[in-house]
């Protein structure tokens, strides 16, 4: 149930990115629930579900196939623009420029690939090469796509280091942040 309330006769979109593994879908999904207000976060892993492959074969295909990374991307900035929310994905702080707040999570790859590993099994070195595949080919993809270098986020209103914070405590960062800048208030 939500905790907060929007300051009245206002929207409020929120904008987290971050790499794999960083605590994005979970931090996004807790903010959404705390405020009350609709998670957007479509990405390469529903987009594959919905067209029936695997997030490997989708994110192969994205390598020739630039409409793989343009349907993720205008689907969930028109969901987002729709209404207030939480937007969820490796490049909502690029694209939802409109973004009111505009969150990254930072994680080490180790750390990342310890999440995978714990969310999805497999091998640790596996997923740690793959993973930075997947980084190296996002990157040029994202660079190639829309000018976008994702390694490039000064700009961010909260960077915040997951490493040692539960998803929780990054949450209640970004809650405080609002509500010191009277986008929120508590219920």
């Amino acid at each position: 149930m939500a905790e907060y309330t929007l300051v009245p006769n206002t929207t409020l979109r929120i904008a987290v990115s971050g790499k794999s593994g960083c605590g994005n879908t979970t931090v996004s999904t807790l903010l959404a629930e705390r405020l009350g207000v609709t998670l957007i976060n479509f990405t390469f892993r529903q987009l594959a579900a919905e067209r029936g492959l695997s997030l490997a074969q989708v994110i192969e295909n994205a390598k020739t196939d630039d409409s793989y990374d343009r349907a993720v991307d205008t689907k969930q900035v028109e969901l987002a623009r729709a209404d207030s929310c939480v937007l969820g994905s490796r490049l909502a702080i690029w694209m939802l420029k409109e973004a009111d707040v505009k969150v990254y999570l930072i994680a080490s790859d180790d750390t990342r690939a310890k999440r995978i590993l714990n969310r999805e099994g497999g091998d640790l070195q596996q997923i740690k090469e793959f993973t930075a595949m997947r980084d190296r080919e996002d990157s040029a993809r994202y660079m190639k796509l829309y000018g976008i270098d994702n390694d490039e986020y000064e700009f961010a209103d909260l960077k915040i280091d997951t490493a040692t914070r539960t998803p929780e405590q990054i949450v209640a960062l970004i809650l405080d942040y609002l509500e010191q800048n009277g986008r929120i208030v508590r219920k």
